[in-house]
């Protein structure tokens, strides 16, 4: 999954289940905007028809609910959890996330700029994030993609969190991708829980709230002045640098079915700068549910030792040298679906 802005298990993507997940706004005059305005004009009435109406229908629920609630990430045996608090004005979205597991971890985001306060090392990191890991990732896949490789059925209801959800399958229609299993507010659509399913229906991972308190009067501002509060902490800025493929000198000569390239970005890291190393380049692709990423970088036999696969959870991974470079490849994704990137990956000439 593209998971987690709150879907993924790395700690501040735990920004709320079900807020900065669908967090990005959709045009009302578009065509997507079109189906949002279908799905969610009524209530539980007029059940969602199809994909396309759930997802739209989950997307908007996310942008109209404030909400404090305990978040709890279970993945290859290793469980965290977070405390969320979560606001939203209009179009502005604001999150405080407290890490309750590991490391202390406080994590703010007012749209996308991310605020990430290390009290340890008393460092804040400050970071400006385009595509925050959303699921689904609407503006960066069209509608219509979605639907040709999924598809949605209604499978049950249960309550999470003491709130009673409408349970929704989302299955892939080939075996490049993973199926999801999400549990959504029956009202208004809310996303409360979700499964990561392998082929055979087993949970390779699992979010959920715990504990949720819906439309809880929060205030904006006092969260925006705990995001500005410094103090005492230095301040570090990691800046993306944009780029393309092509840019580059790279290129996938045989596109992966479904998987559309999203972004392209040169990461920076302070290391990097002090030892003087070429920074890595990350290269995006989202099937708008599904992300996969690679990261390309020279070849520096001190650093790469062997290459490697490796699964995770929901997480998998490959590392491959490539002429004179080194290749990592890292998605919520079949093993297979990463070896058909690696093997499309080439640079050209």
């Amino acid at each position: 999954m593209c998971v987690p802005e709150h879907f993924r298990k790395n700690a501040w993507l735990a920004l709320g289940l079900a807020s900065a997940v669908f967090v990005l706004p959709v045009a009302a005059a578009s065509p997507v905007g079109a189906a949002l305005q279908a799905a969610t004009s009524s209530d539980k009435a007029t059940e969602p028809a199809n994909i396309t109406d759930w997802l739209m229908r989950m997307h908007e629920a996310s942008r109209k609910r404030s909400y404090v609630g305990t978040f709890v990430v279970s993945s290859a045996g290793v469980m965290s959890s977070a405390r969320i608090w979560h606001v939203c004005q209009g179009d502005q979205q604001v999150e405080r996330v407290e890490a309750l597991t590991g490391p202390q971890r406080s994590v703010y985001r007012h749209n996308n700029q991310v605020h990430t306060f290390m009290p340890d090392s008393k460092v804040m990191l400050s970071e400006r994030r385009e595509s925050l890991g959303m699921f689904p990732d609407f503006l960066k896949s069209t509608v219509s993609g979605i639907a040709g490789f999924y598809t949605a059925k209604v499978v049950g209801h249960e309550r999470v969190a003491g709130i009673q959800t409408d349970v929704v399958e989302l299955r892939p229609k080939d075996n490049l991708r993973f199926a999801y299993r999400i549990w959504a507010e029956e009202k208004s659509g809310l996303v409360l829980k979700l499964q990561t399913l392998d082929a055979e229906g087993q949970v390779l991972e699992q979010a959920a709230f715990s504990e949720l308190q819906l439309d809880v009067p929060l205030k904006m501002d006092k969260l925006l002045q705990m995001m500005r509060k410094t103090e005492g902490y230095r301040v570090e800025k990691l800046t993306l640098f944009k780029t393309t493929a092509d840019a580059e000198g790279w290129l996938l000569k045989k596109p992966v079915p479904g998987f559309n390239s999203v972004s392209c970005y040169r990461r920076p890291s302070i290391r990097r700068v002090v030892e003087g190393r070429i920074e890595p380049m990350q290269w995006t692709f989202s099937d708008g549910l599904a992300s996969v990423s690679l990261f390309l970088e020279p070849y520096d036999k001190q650093l790469h030792k062997q290459e490697s696969s490796l699964s995770i959870g929901a997480t998998q991974s490959i590392t491959r040298r490539l002429d004179a470079y080194w290749v990592t490849v890292l998605g919520e994704v079949p093993l297979a679906t990463l070896q058909l990137f690696v093997s499309g990956l080439e640079r050209k000439q």
